[in-house]
């Protein structure tokens, strides 16, 4: 017997926005837009807002998005924070780790059914997987945190089938279609909803990343983001919640999608 989830929020960054995964009409998807749509298609309905905005910081996403999570008397709530912090020069992912802490035990108020983060591993992502170590360690204090205040762990580390070179976009840091699928797919099978194997191994060997492809990438996306940071911008500068109110989302039966998931027809 399954929990019904009458309202459910993520919040978060790009990762919980949807980056580089994209509805049919241009809009961006991902792995929660997903989730939302299997509970309605189990359910008949959801209530579901999605607060996150690419390239938010934690202490943004806690002033920006948790006033609206603290009053929309969610069942569940996704909460996905702290990697963009980590990404920047010079970060301690001990200090990010207490506000993180601080921030768990706000939402935790809500009464709602919590699900955080552990970050995917980097280790194939150029430039990115230097600071692997640190990933690691918040990792570890995001566990133990969860742990202690009684909230479920997505482990995202553990999901092997992100370390594929088509689990993610061109940029190499956002998902791609396949990846946010098999995001949802794991978040799907903590909430006891039926999906495909979010561990199920891909159909046939990627092709290897090329030094080419790798100049092209650094050309293309480090360098840009590099020049942002330095410069003190944000890709998010500019850019609100793409559904900032709780929306009943109606949603018809289940069907395959264009990345190979399981998704839900309109």
């Amino acid at each position: 017997m399954h929990s019904v989830i009458n309202t459910f929020v993520a919040i978060g960054d790009s990762f919980t926005e949807g980056l580089d995964d994209l509805h049919p009409d241009g809009s961006v998807r991902g792995w929660a837009d997903r989730v939302a749509e299997l509970i309605a298609a189990r359910q008949g309905h959801v209530r579901y807002a999605n607060l996150a905005v690419r390239g938010k910081v934690l202490d943004q996403i806690v002033h920006d998005q948790f006033p609206a999570a603290l009053t929309a008397h969610a069942d569940l709530i996704t909460f996905s924070a702290g990697a963009n912090d980590i990404l920047r020069p010079g970060s301690d992912p001990d200090a990010v780790a207490v506000r993180f802490d601080a921030a768990l035990t706000t939402l935790r108020t809500t009464g709602a059914r919590i699900l955080v983060f552990v970050g995917m591993d980097p280790g194939r992502t150029p430039v990115v997987r230097l600071i692997r170590g640190k990933i690691a360690i918040y990792n570890e204090h995001v566990r133990a945190i969860a742990a202690r205040q009684g909230c479920e762990i997505v482990d995202l580390w553990a999901l092997t089938p992100l370390r594929d070179p088509r689990a993610w976009g061109k940029d190499r840091v956002h998902l791609s279609p396949e990846g946010h699928d098999r995001v949802a797919r794991l978040v799907a099978q903590l909430l006891s909803i039926p999906a495909e194997d979010p561990l199920a191994g891909w159909p046939h060997p990627a092709s290897p990343k090329t030094r080419r492809d790798d100049l092209q990438w650094t050309r293309d996306y480090f360098l840009p983001w590099l020049g942002r940071r330095l410069r003190g911008r944000s890709t998010g500068d500019g850019f609100l919640p793409k559904r900032p109110e709780l929306k009943a989302l109606q949603v018809g039966p289940l069907q395959p999608d264009q990345s190979g998931g399981v998704g839900a027809a309109p």
